[in-house]
């Protein structure tokens, strides 16, 4: 037997020491651990903004489909797809305003921005590309832009346009293409842009930041007609040798290659709004004929295929589980569509009423998924109400970013929500297109405040073949979970809904 000294041969001086050795080791067990397990790194974010494409061209969304989309199938399954999905206008730059500010565009404005018109972001308020480089991001944008430029900054002295309609025809000659171009992406928290900033709006040439490094020195030229549908080019400076076919492709390229730049020590932000399926209809040689849709189906095909690539770029780099991917479109589908439904079958709009630009569903309702593995459930379909707007929010409570005061005020934190934990935050949403039409969405219900929610023209023919009735009524009210493709206005039945929808909107809009 070993006797202790009589200093701590006592029980309770033992104990004691007991606990006074343990508590130092736990002690250098955290400080040794903290310093050997590095804090969790930020996910990745990756945005793909498709454009022009509508609620039933993927895949997932529309089992009568005729366009193949297996790359957004397999992110869908990976991840959750969102039924009930909008962006905040039914035409693109207003969509890109509010998915980049996190608020409402008919705050500020209602329109596109035209060639030649000046940026539309606001520098007092902090765009979702600020707010991730604040976080230690690198940041880098390619596609479609669609947002302005300081075109004033490079306008040579004495340089007018000729104004034709909304046109503002310019010569190449207007401008000295050897400086800088302010008020881009670089102004706004982007490192890095390449792009061509809208397809068929001029200057038809690269952008490499805030540059264009080979000048245009021609007029547009155009020779033929697209496959499906037109143009839709305005007049202006071009490039020498300026392919269109080109475009989706380059961009592509050009967004893996930046993913391959990246290194793990560094989370990064891409935002890549495709130029695809918007007019010009183009798709290349190897996609025509993938669908059984036309050449617009053939386009969302090519579409899909970037989607496949960005995704393997990820993976191969091995991003892939710790990067938020988000897919969507800035509006629904355009016009021709309506044809597409004669000469194919295929319903791009799904089962819902209206087309871009329209109040209808169909104008704004558009495909979502969201993938993070490890957080979003794969294979989930989520049927509540979710804004293009609340990404801003959601994104920064993932990063674990604080949001600026007056910046994303109409933005709500939906992470809880993709991450399967709660229902969606969001219950009411105002939809907007033009000056002179609102809608108000609440839970199940909307209030279109016009006579009609249509706004892009329909055929006479499709108004037969479908059934719908010409509208007689102030307003239009629906509910959307019986009545989804909106065919049977509840405006006179319902007159109380109706009075206090009404009101609510009008408190909204602070009229």
């Amino acid at each position: 037997m070993i006797d202790l000294p009589v200093a701590i041969a006592s029980a309770p001086r033992v104990d004691a020491w007991v606990r006074l050795l343990g508590a130092m080791l736990m002690v250098v067990r955290a400080v040794v651990g903290s310093a050997a397990e590095p804090a969790v790194q930020p996910p990745n974010v990756v945005i793909l903004y498709a454009d022009d494409m509508g609620y039933g061209d993927l895949g997932a969304n529309n089992p009568d489909s005729k366009i193949p989309t297996p790359h957004l199938d397999r992110l869908a399954s990976a991840g959750t797809r969102f039924t009930d999905a909008h962006s905040s206008s039914g035409v693109c730059t207003p969509s890109r305003y509010a998915l980049l500010h996190g608020r409402y565009h008919w705050r500020k404005f209602h329109g596109i921005v035209q060639s030649f018109d000046q940026p539309i972001l606001d520098a007092e308020r902090t765009t979702l590309a600020e707010l991730l480089r604040g976080r230690g991001h690198a940041t880098a944008a390619f596609g479609k832009w669609h947002l302005g430029w300081d075109w004033e900054a490079i306008r040579r002295t004495g340089a007018k346009p000729r104004i034709e309609g909304k046109n503002k025809i310019y010569a190449a000659a207007d401008f000295d293409w050897r400086r800088k171009i302010p008020g881009g992406p670089l102004a706004h928290g982007f490192d890095r842009y390449f792009g061509d900033d809208v397809p068929n709006f001029p200057p038809y040439a690269w952008f490499e930041d805030d540059r264009i490094p080979v000048a245009p020195t021609l007029q547009l030229m155009t020779t033929g007609e697209p496959p499906e549908g037109n143009w839709e080019c305005r007049p202006g400076p071009m490039v020498h040798g300026w392919d269109f076919h080109a475009v989706m492709p380059t961009l592509t390229d050009r967004a893996v290659a930046w993913i391959e730049q990246q290194t793990p020590d560094r989370p990064f932000f891409l935002y890549f709004p495709f130029t695809s399926p918007h007019a010009p209809i183009l798709p290349t040689a190897a996609f025509t004929g993938r669908s059984a849709a036309g050449p617009y189906g053939d386009f969302v095909a090519q579409t899909d295929d970037t989607v496949g690539r960005v995704l393997d770029a990820l993976e191969r780099q091995g991003f892939a589980e710790n990067t938020l991917v988000i897919f969507t479109s800035d509006n629904g589908p355009e016009r021709y569509a309506y044809e597409r439904t004669r000469a194919f079958g295929h319903r791009s709009m799904g089962p819902l009423r209206g087309l871009k630009r329209d109040l209808w569903e169909g104008g704004h309702r558009v495909p979502m998924i969201v993938r993070w593995p490890g957080h979003v459930p794969a294979g989930r379909v989520a049927d509540g109400l979710v804004s293009q707007v609340d990404l801003y929010a959601t994104i920064a409570a993932a990063v674990g970013a604080a949001i600026p005061a007056g910046s994303a005020e109409d933005s709500l934190n939906q992470l809880a929500w993709f991450e399967g934990k709660a229902p969606s935050a969001r219950r009411e949403l105002v939809h907007n297109t033009h000056a002179d039409g609102y809608a108000l969405r609440q839970d199940d219900w909307i209030l279109i405040d016009a006579p009609s929610g249509g706004i892009s023209e329909i055929p006479p023919w499709y108004l037969a073949a479908e059934g719908i009735p010409t509208p007689t009524h102030p307003g239009e009210l629906y509910d959307l979970r019986t009545d989804p493709g909106e065919r049977h206005n509840r405006f006179d039945s319902d007159p109380d809904r109706v009075a206090a929808m009404q009101r609510r909107l009008d408190a909204l809009l602070g009229r």
